[in-house]
């Protein structure tokens, strides 16, 4: 008797959570909510940041020049774990989908402006941040991007832009099939033009894109060049072979600076770009990069664009589109209208599952740069 009282009692429980749970909710609920710093508390830009897809509370943030924090909290504390290494200055950080013990740091900022700050290669943890080993490409000074393959985590694509004040030949995409014993350069073109971005298709390990970006500072502030090579790079057969896709795009003869790209999971034939140049802004493409289209040419997606190309697509649908430049904006329909959602400069956007949120229990977090900054 005892037990079937039991039994009856959480039947009913059982049965009042369902209706609980199916009745609607209030969407003005949510119109009190605004964004909120929550760290970690230091200075300067941060343009690299990850989060782990089977531990969603867990992220990285990679500071330009404040070493790698982590949290495990969805972000209430910070703790770094990168101070013990001879270089501070970070421009990427990424974990292996495979494996998320294993974690890859690019040091060097990747980018190019008067201020800045340079690092002495890659970096590799195969126990979540706790310990690290380094991994070459020791004089690439900055590496502004590094891919890493969703099924083989010792297969990994490295953006080397170089030397920011001078030629150098450790630069441009560099491909380790061993976890980072070897590295091999598989896209180069001279001494002048680095690679600051490297993406694999995510539905295609063999497709692999990437940004070259020729550019140089001056010794002096603001002084800056440009080169001919700068653009955007695509191989179909797992990076041995490329092939420039800027059809559409403004070319090095109209003003053609940095790309930033971003591929849509749900549709890899769709492709945005931001794209730094006299008649730059949000580009689009339906063919995986064979033809790009201008979809919105407002300066405040893009007029930050050797700071920060970022754009990032929704993972289920491909109109929804975010860059995080002079503002943070966010467009449903492909990138043609948007709005912003955070009217302050930010430097990148990352979810737990590495790009924005559609579920409403998600966490978005843009990387928001001071104000104050140049």
């Amino acid at each position: 008797m005892k037990t079937n009282k039991i039994f009856t009692t959480l039947l009913l429980f059982l049965l009042t959570l369902s209706q609980l749970q199916a009745q609607p909710y209030d969407a003005k609920l949510f119109d009190a909510m605004r964004w909120r710093m929550i760290g970690p508390h230091r200075g300067g830009r941060t343009v690299g940041a990850v989060g782990v897809p089977q531990q969603p509370n867990v992220f990285y943030i990679g500071v330009n020049h404040g070493g790698v924090w982590k949290t495990t909290d969805f972000g209430r504390t910070w703790v770094p774990i990168f101070d013990d290494q001879p270089t501070g200055s970070i421009g990427d950080v990424g974990v292996a989908l495979s494996n998320p013990n294993v974690v890859y740091v690019a040091s060097g900022e990747g980018l190019q402006r008067p201020d800045l700050s340079v690092g002495d290669g890659m970096y590799k943890s195969t126990d979540a941040g706790k310990t690290w080993q380094h991994i070459g490409l020791r004089e690439g000074q900055q590496i502004g991007g590094i891919d890493i393959d969703p099924k083989d985590e010792n297969r990994v694509f490295a953006a080397v832009l170089g030397h920011p004040y001078g030629p150098n030949t450790e630069r441009g995409v560099y491909r380790t099939l061993n976890g980072g014993k070897t590295w091999e350069r598989v896209l180069y073109k001279d001494e002048n033009t680095g690679a600051v971005q490297v993406t694999i298709d995510p539905k295609n390990p063999n497709t692999v894109y990437a940004v070259l970006w020729a550019a140089r500072q001056g010794p002096w502030e603001n002084g800056a060049w440009q080169g001919p090579e700068s653009g955007l790079y695509k191989s179909t057969d797992g990076g041995s072979t490329w092939k420039k896709i800027i059809k559409g795009m403004p070319t090095f003869e109209e003003g053609l600076g940095r790309i930033g790209f971003c591929i849509a999971p749900s549709n890899p034939n769709r492709l945005y770009a931001t794209v730094d140049a006299p008649k730059g802004g949000i580009y689009r493409s339906d063919d995986a990069g064979e033809s790009w289209t201008l979809m919105n040419p407002d300066a405040r997606l893009w007029g930050r664009g050797s700071d920060f190309a970022e754009v990032k697509v929704d993972p289920k649908n491909p109109d929804i589109v975010y860059s995080a430049n002079v503002v943070a904006w966010k467009s449903l329909d492909g990138g043609k209208t948007g709005r912003p959602f955070v009217v302050l400069p930010a430097a990148t956007i990352t979810t737990a599952s590495g790009s924005i949120p559609i579920t409403p229990t998600s966490s978005c977090w843009p990387a928001i740069r001071e104000p104050s900054s140049p």
